[in-house]
Order: structure tokens, then C-alpha cells, then sequence
């Protein structure tokens, strides 16, 4: 951004999201543990700077649980040996 005008949040925002696939959201307990509390997959379309999301992991009642509605990138994640489907099975 601090290349002037010639490269806008327009150009910034997209690309920076493309090189994103995940976003983990973490939360701190009071003793200080962490623990996972979600998992959002980026999309590949960026509308009025906001980058498109889907849930794939939610916490409910204590248990990280997968949400079938969304398939993150799965051919990157194919060519890195894993299988999104079969991660996103109900256990």
C-alpha cells in the first residue's frame, strides 16, 4: 500500500486472498489454555473489499464439529496430499 496509487486496496485485497486458504480462529480459556473455535475457508471473490468466507469447522457444545455446506480449495489441498471430503466426514 505504501506504493502510491499505482497499487489500490482493489488489486491488494484479492491478491492477498488467493494466497490465504484457511483462517483459525482461536480463543483463550482463564487458566490460559487455547483451543480452535472455528475454521473459515476463503473464497476467491472479493466484493467492495470484503473477501468471501464459508464456515468449515464450528464449535457446539465443547466439540469442534465440520459443517458440510463448505469445501474449501480442494484441489491445493489434493496436490498437498489431503483429502477435504474425507476430513469433512461427520465421525
Amino acid at each position: 500500500m505504501l506504493a502510491g496509487d499505482n497499487i489500490s486496496s482493489a488489486f491488494v485485497v484479492p491478491t492477498v486472498a488467493s494466497c490465504i486458504d484457511l483462517v483459525v480462529h482461536c480463543s483463550r480459556h482463564a487458566n490460559g489454555r487455547r483451543q480452535v473455535t472455528e475454521i473459515l475457508s476463503l473464497g476467491r471473490r472479493v466484493e467492495n473489499g470484503i473477501i468471501e468466507s464459508s464456515m468449515v469447522f464450528t464449535m457446539s457444545d465443547g466439540q469442534l464439529l465440520p459443517k458440510a455446506n463448505s469445501m474449501p480449495a480442494a484441489e491445493k489441498f489434493a496436490r498437498s496430499g489431503y483429502d477435504v471430503a474425507a476430513l469433512l466426514e461427520p465421525r
